[in-house]
């Protein structure tokens, strides 16, 4: 094994959480929730035979250290091992398929004291099997002591599929985070279910800062569901093209933007939560075409139903819709950011939205059934990246001729609605869509909260 600064953690801490605050039973935090599990069981003090995979006995059991390119398919078992990625971490060679599956309840260390950036990278034409269960969720989390741990501790992770880009027939990920792109909308990158990434998004270097995951090029074949991003410095969740599909997300502390999108994403999202934290954040939604070609095609165009954007003190604004982008929103609520709720930027942006030769919208930028309210201005009529365009509607003119829109207080205790919310009425969703489900209420969670026994709020 690496015998480095991550010693006094591995021989000590971890000796600890394995007897008991990281026990087989978790532990929860002052919101209810759950404390990051440790990979309960027995230890078998046999470690793994796999060439990425170095194994050695410390005092609180086995620990193996997981480094390189894995071309072999791996399973980290729940059998009370220590699983530790030092350094880049791919799996896959962009050709072969090699799979790495994760049982439930195992914890991933990150160590946070390699020379190079620690990430998990699944190249094109491999899969991770990562489903865990709100009992026994899976855990990516550096290897720090709970209180001591915080944003950027290690890089984070990065899915690379065969979907399709605007930007071209590939392109290569931030920080050699490999190729992705490609010809294939349904293509599959394995399933990540009950799965927390935490206190990641370190930079590679000083352009380059990872998300918390990004989903690169990924296909609607991926399953994404029950999946929280916690604390990272950069991006929580971001799509860089590709048709990606999610449910159940849940973003929080995030230091740059919750949601981020471009590049030609043309997926869906139904249930995501996002909390900023009042230290640091920017904006709940960032959302974009393409940067140099506004107009690119495919053009990004998801559709997104029961998403809840909470502000915090040093937030930006809530929603951004820019660079051409179109989408289809429903049953949001966006509240409490430092700046507006929602912004429309870039002429494109408002001429793909409007039908000039109707006079009306277009149908390719909508929002309806959402609730705004709270937020320093309601609405961001300032297009600095056009400030010489006349656009053909304002933003609230956008938000108020839609249905089903108000600007009223949503009621909110966390992100759960109080008795008598009007977020607690009948939502709508897209017409003939079999992704969406008929929640029965706006924003992401009704009456009982499916955040609640899985995810962590602690900013340490």
């Amino acid at each position: 094994m690496n015998w480095n600064v991550n010693t006094k953690f591995i021989a000590l801490s971890l000796a600890t959480m394995l007897a008991g605050s990281l026990g087989a039973a978790a532990c929860g935090d002052d919101a209810g929730n759950n404390e990051t599990t440790n990979n309960g069981g027995s230890n078998n003090g046999q470690g793994l035979d796999h060439p990425n995979v170095d194994c050695s006995e410390v005092d609180s059991g086995t620990l193996c250290n997981i480094t390189g390119g894995i071309t072999e398919d791996l399973t980290l078992a729940n059998d009370g091992t220590i699983y530790q990625l030092q350094g880049p971490v791919f799996v896959g060679d962009d050709a072969e398929e090699t799979v790495l599956t994760i049982e439930p309840g195992v914890t991933v260390f990150a160590d946070p004291a390699t020379s190079e950036t620690t990430f998990l990278t699944i190249r094109r034409n491999s899969k991770i099997m990562a489903e865990g269960t709100k009992d026994a969720p899976i855990v990516f989390t550096p290897a720090a002591d709970e209180g001591t741990r915080q944003r950027g501790m290690w890089g984070g992770m990065i899915i690379n599929g065969n979907a399709p880009l605007n930007t071209g027939a590939e392109a290569e990920g931030e920080g050699n985070t490999g190729k992705y792109g490609g010809d294939d909308p349904n293509d599959s990158s394995g399933t990540l279910k009950y799965v927390r990434v935490e206190f990641a998004g370190d930079l590679i270097t000083d352009e380059d800062e990872l998300n918390g995951i990004a989903f690169q090029g990924v296909g609607r074949g991926t399953v994404i569901d029950y999946v929280q991003v916690h604390m990272n410095s950069d991006d929580g969740v971001e799509f860089f093209g590709g048709t990606a599909e999610a449910k159940h997300l849940v973003l929080t502390g995030i230091g740059d933007d919750s949601i981020d999108w471009t590049d030609g994403w043309q997926g869906k999202i139904q249930y995501a939560v996002v909390q900023q934290f009042d230290d640091k954040a920017d904006r709940g939604i960032e959302s974009d075409n393409l940067k140099a070609d506004n107009d690119a095609s495919p053009r990004s165009h998801p559709v997104i139903s029961n998403v809840t954007l909470l502000g915090g003190a040093e937030g930006d604004t809530g929603m951004v819709l820019r660079r051409g982008v179109a989408g289809n929103y429903y049953n949001m609520i966006v509240a409490n950011f430092a700046d507006a709720c929602i912004d429309i930027d870039d002429i494109a942006t408002f001429e793909n939205a409007w039908d000039a030769d109707a006079g009306d919208f277009s149908g390719e930028l909508t929002m309806v059934n959402s609730i705004v309210n709270g937020c320093n201005k309601t609405f961001d009529e300032d297009d600095e990246e056009d400030a010489e365009a006349t656009e053909p509607f304002t933003v609230q003119e956008w938000f108020e001729g839609q249905n089903g829109n108000q600007a009223t207080d949503p009621m909110l205790d966390g992100w759960v609605p109080q008795s008598g919310s009007p977020a607690l009425t009948d939502s709508v969703q897209p017409d003939g869509d079999s992704f969406f489900e008929d929640a029965g209420f706006i924003g992401a969670v009704g009456e009982d909260d499916w955040t609640a026994g899985w995810t962590i709020t602690s900013d340490s």
